[in-house]
C-alpha cells in the first residue's frame, strides 16, 4: 500500500490577498474620515467662509506603510485646527477620527473578513 503526501505553500497568495485587503480597508478608512472631517468644519465654532478648507481634504493610502492619511495642504489649516490667539481651535480632523473611532475599526475588521 502506497501513501502519498503532497503539501502546497500558499504564503505568498495570502500575504497578497492580505495586502489587498489591508489596501481596500484603508482606503475606505481614508474616505470615510476626509468626509468627516470636513463635516466636522461645520460644527462649533463654525470654520466654514469659503469652503476651500473643507474642499481640500483628501486621504491618501501608502502601500509601502499600510497606511493611510487625511488631511489637506491648506497652508491656514493648522490655525483653524489648533486655533490662535483670537480663535479656538476646531480640531476637525481629530475630532473625526475620535468621533469614528469603532467605525474606523469595523472597516478593518469586515475588509480583513472578507479578504
Amino acid at each position: 500500500m502506497g501513501f502519498t503526501f503532497e503539501m502546497t505553500v500558499n504564503t505568498d497568495a495570502v500575504k497578497s490577498a492580505s495586502e489587498k485587503a489591508i489596501e481596500r480597508g484603508l482606503t475606505a478608512v481614508g474616505l470615510f474620515l476626509a468626509s468627516e472631517a470636513a463635516d466636522e468644519l461645520e460644527n462649533d465654532p463654525r470654520r466654514v467662509d469659503t469652503g476651500r478648507l473643507k474642499n481640500s481634504i483628501t486621504s491618501q493610502y501608502e502601500g509601502a506603510e499600510q497606511a493611510v492619511y487625511v488631511g489637506t495642504n491648506v497652508d491656514y489649516a493648522i490655525y483653524v485646527h489648533e486655533g490662535t490667539r483670537r480663535m479656538t481651535p476646531n480640531r476637525f480632523l481629530k475630532n473625526a477620527f475620535e468621533r469614528n473611532e469603532d467605525q474606523v475599526k469595523q472597516y478593518i475588521e469586515e475588509a480583513l473578513k472578507n479578504g
